[in-house]
């Protein structure tokens, strides 16, 4: 027995498919459990928890079938407009299907269902690679159904659509991201007259919502090399219609003989160097991002070259645009990726010779929380291919960590909040909420970051007492 057919073995053995199995049975319908989850298992790849079982009959009668037969209170979900059902067991989520014909209108991915056969349904299915149907009958049971030549597309790495892609993408054109996200994800080639098709099909995507292109950006950057997908996103066209941001990015100018970096694909290599150091998704984001300011901020000065003044404060200005624009949530997280586009820069300055320690403590200050995926980011983000200059610029990070450890240590600034609390100065000056509050509260907090009194109560509560004083203030 080969290593294949040892894994579906083991796989079907899984309790929860014999229970499909004597529902079937009991039926009298034939099942099958089709799509990704087979596919891992020929891959090899980790199975996840959502199977798919699709029937000739009713999808809905067989997953009432199952829920009668399986152990303890079992909740079943039915969608009777789409003749679909789905259980929760366990960690496992089995949707149900009943196999169908699919037609399509222009102007919605969302089919029209008809009753059809098994041929049918892997007919509609969207590549090769996820029409792959294992039969879970007793008579059958591990059968496997593959009349696309699917497994040959998994062992050479192909991605390709069952029937004319053409009409596969132009029917559901979300299957277009999706091929680019399984290419990005396993490593596959998206065959050529497919990926054609996409490039003839790509103004489609104006009939997705923003939240499905959205998660399938969120897949593709949780990659291991995010810039795969990226770069065929933008060879298909695709990429104009989701972010241009990005594509105002790309190409590089002369002038005089001075030219810039092409800043589309210095981008992709930030972000595939911060993928080998987090899979903090919205951290990936923020490299995705840190440098969009600059397209609309370039200029070119004849004395110093090409410029990009305040690009990263007009990049967090669009990230706040571009999170709106893709329905994307307005929350913590939008906040997170603007702080650190805004704050992408900053650590650059620290390594310089003559930095003072003022400096460094107000980067940590501004920081605070995100201290590290910033300086993440300042990692990530060099790319020189200057051997020299790629030791000089890793030694410079090095520096610029070593002196922030030193003044963290001595001085304690990140998450700083003052010594002296706004209540107590209330309390010592008998005041009310009010300007004066807050001046010396500010007044204090400078003092700290420009060193000249330590983070400690005592200096701060005899500085409150001298600014205070400095103000017409004496303590009640």
């Amino acid at each position: 027995m080969n290593t294949t057919q040892k894994r579906i073995e083991e796989t079907l053995q899984m309790p929860v498919f014999s229970y499909v199995q004597k529902a079937a049975d009991e039926l009298g319908v034939d099942a099958y459990v089709i799509g990704g989850f087979v596919r891992d298992i020929f891959l090899g790849r980790p199975l996840g928890h959502d199977i798919d079982i699709v029937t000739v009959g009713s999808g809905i009668a067989l997953a009432q079938k199952v829920a009668e037969l399986l152990p303890g209170k079992n909740q079943i979900q039915v969608f009777k407009t789409y003749g679909t059902a789905m259980i929760k067991w366990k960690e496992n989520q089995l949707e149900f299907v009943g196999a169908r014909k699919e037609s399509y209108s222009k102007d919605s991915r969302n089919p029209v269902v008809e009753n059809g056969s098994l041929e049918d349904d892997q007919n509609r299915r969207d590549f090769t690679i996820n029409a792959l149907a294992l039969s879970l009958n007793s008579e059958k049971f591990g059968f496997l159904l593959d009349p696309f030549n699917g497994i040959q597309d998994l062992n050479d790495g192909v991605i390709r659509t069952p029937l004319d892609p053409d009409i596969t993408y132009s029917d559901d054109p979300l299957r277009m991201l999706r091929a680019i996200r399984f290419a990005t994800q396993l490593g596959f080639t998206i065959e050529n007259n497919s990926f054609q098709s996409i490039a003839k099909n790509n103004s489609r995507i104006g009939i997705l919502s923003m939240e499905r292109i959205v998660e399938e950006l969120h897949k593709i950057l949780s990659c291991s090399k995010p810039s795969t997908g990226f770069l065929l996103l933008e060879k298909a066209g695709l990429l104009p219609h989701i972010l241009p941001e990005l594509i105002a990015l790309k190409g590089i100018e002369e002038v005089e003989g001075q030219r810039h970096k092409d800043n589309f694909y210095h981008t992709l290599e930030v972000v595939d160097n911060i993928c080998s150091y987090s899979e903090n998704l919205w951290l990936r984001w923020a490299a995705l991002l840190h440098d969009i300011g600059k397209a609309p901020t370039k200029k070119f000065d004849k004395k110093i070259g090409w410029t990009f003044h305040a690009h990263e404060f007009v990049g967090a200005k669009m990230v706040y645009k571009l999170f709106k624009r893709l329905h994307m949530p307005l929350n913590e997280k939008m906040k997170y990726v603007q702080k650190l586009v805004y704050m992408s820069s900053r650590p650059i300055v620290i390594a310089q010779d003559n930095v003072t320690d003022a400096a460094v403590r107000r980067l940590v200050f501004d920081a605070g929380e995100l201290l590290d995926d910033l300086l993440l980011l300042c990692k990530a983000d060099i790319t020189t291919k200057n051997p020299k200059r790629f030791s000089r610029y890793h030694k410079n990070f090095e520096l610029v960590k070593q002196k922030i450890e030193e003044v963290e240590t001595r001085d304690h600034i990140r998450n700083f909040q003052p010594p002296v609390s706004g209540e107590e100065i209330m309390r010592i000056f008998a005041l009310k909420p009010c300007r004066q509050v807050g001046e010396i509260k500010e007044a204090i907090k400078e003092a700290i970051l420009e060193g000249e009194i330590p983070n400690e109560y005592d200096a701060a509560h005899a500085f409150m007492l001298n600014k205070a004083k400095s103000m017409g203030l004496t303590p009640a």
